[in-house]
């Protein structure tokens, strides 16, 4: 393995060399070693890295479908990156059948964003649900949210300055409800089992009203949209 790696470092070295023979100007090279295995791929790109100063691409090839293909990329590049390694990435993922090739794209951002690397949309911070949760309202309206977030995001990138940092909480029962909804812009705690059926939400950590009834998941999303108007900069034309 070992003898393997150092021929796909070396041909990646030897060809930037020569093309930087012919002309080609070294701030416009990126290497890019194709690897499948996790960490073979980590031990590729420090070796590259420590041997050289051009641009690198990170990708895990072949990562496969679903869960399997995010969680072997995320774990290869969340390495790599944290250590500083990497310029561009691509996460390589089989689509499902008939589905859009958009979500990989979707998941090289958030790994990004999670990381506190870029920001490129909010993010909706949800509990995954247990006994004392009692519907899967609060999924539902975390689907709707994270939806209508990815839906206005071209708009609002247009329109308003820093509104990719905006952070949302969708939580489902009192336990970790109020908490994690006061350290978010905007969160709103659901009614969970054995709760009265009012959901409060906290605004910029302050409860600033209680929904009930059947529009909470438009009123929410109203309220967003209102935050998003009052407290982001408009550009300049």
């Amino acid at each position: 393995m070992h003898v393997a790696r150092e021929a796909l470092i070396r041909s990646a070295l030897d060809s930037a060399q020569r093309a930087e023979e012919i002309g080609l100007a070294r701030d416009r090279i990126i290497l890019s070693c194709k690897v499948s295995g996790v960490q073979e791929l980590i031990a590729v790109y420090r070796d590259l890295a420590a041997r050289c100063d051009y641009a690198l691409h990170l990708g895990l090839t072949e990562a496969g479908m679903g869960s399997k293909g995010i969680t072997a990329s995320s774990a290869a590049l969340a390495v790599l990156l944290q250590e500083g390694i990497g310029d561009t990435i691509r996460i390589s993922l089989t689509p499902e059948p008939g589905a859009s090739r958009t979500g990989e794209v979707i998941v090289a951002q958030e790994l990004l964003q999670t990381m506190g690397l870029r920001a490129f949309t909010p993010l909706v911070t949800a509990c995954p649900g247990c006994g004392r949760t009692t519907s899967e309202f609060f999924q539902e309206l975390a689907k709707t949210v994270q939806a209508h977030v990815r839906e206005q995001m071209p708009l609002w990138r247009v329109k308003y300055d820093g509104v990719e940092n905006l952070t949302l909480a969708v939580m489902g029962c009192v336990v970790n409800g109020p908490g994690e909804s006061k350290h978010a812009n905007i969160g709103i705690s659901l009614p969970g089992n054995g709760e009265a059926p009012s959901a409060p939400v906290f605004i910029d950590g302050e409860k600033a009203m209680t929904l009930r009834g059947d529009n909470i998941a438009n009123e929410f999303v109203g309220i967003l949209d209102d935050y998003v108007a009052r407290h982001y900069q408009a550009r300049a034309d």
